[in-house]
């Protein structure tokens, strides 16, 4: 799932932390139990209920209510029912945010409760269970995952006489591929610089030997020379006119240059798959490759994790829905009508629902794949990011300057933490 975060996530947490206390929940023992369950993806809501009836149908007194918010409005609405002690149940947790809720007392540590079920972590991937877990304690089952790859359009590949990408293609492949499919005189682009980190910069910073924030979370990477190169591959798309210029890709995103046949190739993710499946124009024409090489294979894995409100009142009733929802018989459910399982050894189902794409690739690319990078306020400085790479994509500064600005200010968030 695509990600995006506000600084305000972090003020509002702080805020009520104290609220959150040290008190214990309510138990909740006895009697039907409803609990919510909250979302963001309106796609999902369907095979999220088919899940909730599953579950229900084992435990009888527990029923589940999946209240969708979209997106755009999932952590406001969070926030505030945080704020009033009216939290969700069991939410949905991206990487971004983890951290932050963990430290705030916001969700409950499952870690006493994996081991009292004996329950294995290691059926997960493991940059998923690193990521939920914070100070030594794991804080979310992990849901699904995604990686990224670059959908191309058949159709002006064909035109553009340029071969299909091959799954060993180069940084090099690629710029030549992009030199030849941009066609001016028809308004097509090679790809869209997206001036964001899961789905570009991050996958070419790290394939470029560079790194975003230092493994322990404490330094930022963008004043290390590769993780430069990361974001100039990127920057000189635009420059050479390969790519559309920032303004146009505010005004029309990317997807949507995409779906209309103005971009060539599209950076994205697995999530993907329903999006381009049902697309009257994408559908027939688009198919996907692994992510090219730069000084090494590189793609951002990440994935949802579902946790449970530190003030529930049904902390038990709550807990045993997460560990259906982590367990194999709900990932074969997921598989099948949603997001690739978190799962190990459920994916085959996920992988068999999509198979008009080549979408083995997803799955593969796990084998190398570098964990969504984070810290306590991801937040923060993820708005320092967009200050200073919007000056560099769009040419105000040159990007060693935008770098090392960017790196400065991070490291001053992150001193902070």
């Amino acid at each position: 799932m695509r990600l995006g975060l506000t600084a305000m996530v972090a003020a509002t947490l702080a805020l009520t932390a104290a609220g959150c206390g040290d008190d214990e929940p309510a138990g909740g023992d006895g009697g039907p139990v409803t609990l919510s369950y909250a979302v963001w993806d309106v796609n999902q809501v369907p095979v999220m209920e088919e899940l909730a009836a599953a579950f229900t149908k084992e435990h009888p007194s527990i029923t589940i209510d999946v209240q969708m918010t979209p997106w755009a409005d999932y952590w406001t609405k969070l926030r505030a029912a945080v704020t009033g002690g009216a939290a969700p149940d069991v939410f949905w947790m991206n990487g971004p945010n983890i951290q932050l809720f963990a430290d705030n007392g916001v969700i409950m540590p499952l870690s006493d409760k994996v081991a009292d079920a004996k329950l294995d972590t290691g059926v997960y991937p493991k940059a998923l269970v690193d990521l939920y877990t914070f100070e030594g304690k794991l804080y979310g089952l992990p849901k699904d995952f995604d990686t990224i790859g670059v959908w191309y359009n058949k159709e002006l590949f064909d035109a553009a006489k340029v071969a299909y990408p091959a799954d060993d293609w180069t940084w090099a492949d690629f710029k030549a591929a992009a030199a030849k499919l941009t066609n001016p005189a028809k308004g097509v682009y090679a790809v869209g610089a997206n001036l964001s980190g899961q789905e570009y910069y991050y996958n070419t910073i790290y394939q470029a030997g560079g790194q975003v924030i230092s493994p322990d979370g404490r330094t930022s990477g963008y004043d290390q020379p590769a993780t430069v190169e990361g974001l100039r591959f990127w920057t000189d798309l635009i420059k050479a006119k390969q790519s559309p210029d920032l303004k146009t890709m505010t005004d029309t995103q990317p997807l949507q240059l995409f779906e209309s046949g103005k971009l060539a190739m599209y950076w994205g993710g697995s999530w993907n798959v329903a999006e381009f499946g049902k697309n009257e124009y994408t559908r027939s024409r688009v198919d996907v490759a692994p992510l090219p090489a730069g000084a090494k294979k590189a793609t951002i894995i990440h994935g949802l994790a579902n946790v449970v409100s530190a003030k529930t009142s049904h902390p038990e009733q709550a807990w045993e829905f997460v560990r259906y929802l982590g367990s194999q018989p709900a990932a074969e459910i997921l598989g099948r009508k949603g997001p690739i399982p978190a799962y190990t050894g459920t994916q085959t189902s996920w992988a068999e629902a999509n198979k008009q794409f080549k979408v083995q690739l997803f799955l593969d690319a796990v084998a190398y794949a570098v964990p969504y990078p984070v810290s306590r306020n991801t937040a923060a400085w993820n708005e320092v990011e967009a200050k200073h790479l919007t000056q560099a994509y769009s040419g105000e500064v040159d990007v060693d300057t935008a770098a090392k600005a960017l790196a400065a200010d991070m490291n001053a968030l992150l001193a902070k933490e």
